[in-house]
């Protein structure tokens, strides 16, 4: 596992940093099962995880119970409640994996001590902040501006890997509609 975070480290810098065995021995390693709880909402986030293989959904709950899904993570993508993690206050995410996955995990010290003595690991956190970002101001910048047929269009061409690995009320929840219209409308196409 640790050889796909070093295959991502150098895609994102271009070479393997220095002290990567030292930042390396701090991801733990970890199977998961599918519906596996990484986070609960009101805990205290205190990992980032790296996922070698699987996927991971990140959502919040309604007062009626309905979840809303922010985003769907995959291979060599980074997860974690970034609010809560880097505040180490109560979340009000979940974070649970859709299907079994292999993660590497660095703890909140660990993490911080390697953002402060190591520059190539500031840089990469830095860039999976700015990713991050970027990518839910797009989404929810152009989602709105869709009806949901639009929606479920615009994820076949962005994300088509996504129709194939997940239920049909797993992406209703990322497209913001509900389970029946997406049923209703996937005859549409």
């Amino acid at each position: 596992m640790y050889a796909a975070l070093q295959e991502h480290i150098i895609k994102r810098l271009g070479k393997v940093p220095e002290r990567f065995e030292e930042v390396a021995k701090a991801f733990e390693p970890l199977r998961l099962k599918r519906g596996t709880y990484l986070l609960r909402e009101k805990e205290v986030c205190k990992y980032v995880y790296f996922i070698v293989e699987g996927c991971l959904q990140v959502f919040v709950i309604d007062k009626n119970g309905n979840e809303s899904t922010r985003e769907f993570y995959t291979e060599e993508q980074w997860v974690t409640d970034i609010f809560g993690f880097k505040n180490q206050q109560p979340s009000d995410e979940y974070i649970k994996c859709t299907e079994p996955c292999k993660l590497l995990r660095i703890h909140y010290d660990a993490f911080q001590h390697f953002s402060a003595e190591v520059p190539a690991f500031a840089q990469i956190y830095q860039q999976i902040l700015e990713l991050s970002y970027s990518n839910t101001v797009y989404r929810v910048n152009t989602l709105t501006s869709l009806d949901a047929l639009e929606r479920i269009k615009w994820l076949m061409e962005n994300k088509p890997k996504l129709m194939t690995r997940l239920s049909s009320k797993l992406i209703a929840s990322y497209l913001g509609i509900t389970p029946e219209t997406m049923t209703r409308l996937k005859g549409k196409l």
